[in-house]
């Protein structure tokens, strides 16, 4: 399965809950599109909490605002 960034994996999931909610997709459909949208919700998940990361490792110090590598887990 593919990963794209978080603005069109917010999107995708956004049209899998239409599409489930309508209640016209086959058994089998719906199982697919549950399946992408876990998917999808746990690389969102993933992106958020990299981000957090990321602002933690912002802090301030005498200089002002500095940012220190961050190496996201996997």
């Amino acid at each position: 399965m593919s990963k794209g960034n978080f603005e069109s994996n917010i999107k995708e999931l956004e049209e899998i809950v239409l599409k489930l909610e309508t209640g016209e997709a086959t058994l089998d459909e719906c199982i697919s599109l549950f399946e992408r949208g876990a998917f999808l919700s746990d690389e969102c998940a993933k992106q958020i909490e990299n981000a957090e990361q990321k602002i933690k490792i912002l802090f301030e110090s005498e200089k002002g605002i500095t940012e220190e590598d961050f190496t996201p887990e996997e």
